[in-house]
């Protein structure tokens, strides 16, 4: 029994460690979103020509690195209710996954519908015009 719990115990230390640096990476992540997405916006400063388009696209990259943050995120969390989970824990960790797999849906969907749209315009651009 002793050897069981020492085992436990052990377990639990190397999943708390491993979630923490996942969680470590998730502030990268979105550290570095975050300054892509900033250094976009100052460039962006006193353009007029095609800034609705260029603000969209500094968006949708932006959306992807909180995506890929939050992924990283929910795996962290899973990873600590690994490990003898209360249900109080399943319970906490349910709604937590729930919520971020909305956003993730969400962010997903209009990533794609952007994304789409620029194709669409991409190709009406290079449509030939009858003059």
């Amino acid at each position: 029994m002793h050897g069981d719990r020492l085992m436990e115990e052990i377990f639990r230390e190397v999943a708390s460690a491993t979630a923490l640096a996942i969680e470590a990476i998730v502030v990268l992540v979105v550290a570095i979103g975050a300054a892509e997405a900033a250094i976009g916006a100052v460039k962006l400063i006193g353009r007029d020509r095609l800034f609705r388009n260029e603000r969209r696209e500094l968006w949708v990259r932006f959306a992807g690195w909180i995506l890929l943050a939050l992924e990283f995120a929910l795996a962290a969390d899973i990873i600590r209710t690994a490990v003898a989970p209360t249900w109080d824990e399943i319970g906490k960790l349910a709604a937590i996954a729930a919520i971020r797999t909305v956003l993730n849906f969400f962010l997903s969907r209009d990533i794609e519908t952007i994304q789409e749209r620029r194709l669409e315009i991409e190709a009406a651009d290079r449509a030939p015009r009858g003059e």
